[in-house]
């Protein structure tokens, strides 16, 4: 018997080789979903720890213009790891109504 699944798959919050992105295909309980969900808890984190370094540099009048590129730097990094959360997520979701239509 043949079995066609509609599982979307998982942007995981890595990157691979020539920072092409990874997916996984499963349903959500294994051993690779949780360290997914694990890194993307650790960069959620991060980011807002950053936000709260960022707010002190921006009110700190003595910054340096170094201080400033520096701190905008990691915020891009922050910002592209924290935008593939809800990319991932909300492919997730859309695969979750297609699963609920069309029930196997």
């Amino acid at each position: 018997m043949i079995r066609h699944t509609t599982q979307a798959a998982r942007l995981l919050p890595w990157t691979g080789d020539g920072g092409k992105p990874c997916y996984l295909l499963g349903d959500g309980e294994g051993y690779v979903s949780r360290v997914a969900d694990n890194i993307e808890s650790v960069q959620l984190g991060m980011a807002a720890d950053l936000l709260g370094h960022v707010e002190d540099l921006l009110s700190d009048r003595s910054a340096t213009p170094e201080q400033l590129r520096y701190v905008v730097a990691r915020l891009a990094e922050s910002l592209r790891e924290v935008h593939r959360v809800p990319r991932s997520r909300g492919a997730r979701l859309v695969g979750e109504a297609v699963r609920a239509d069309h029930p196997e």
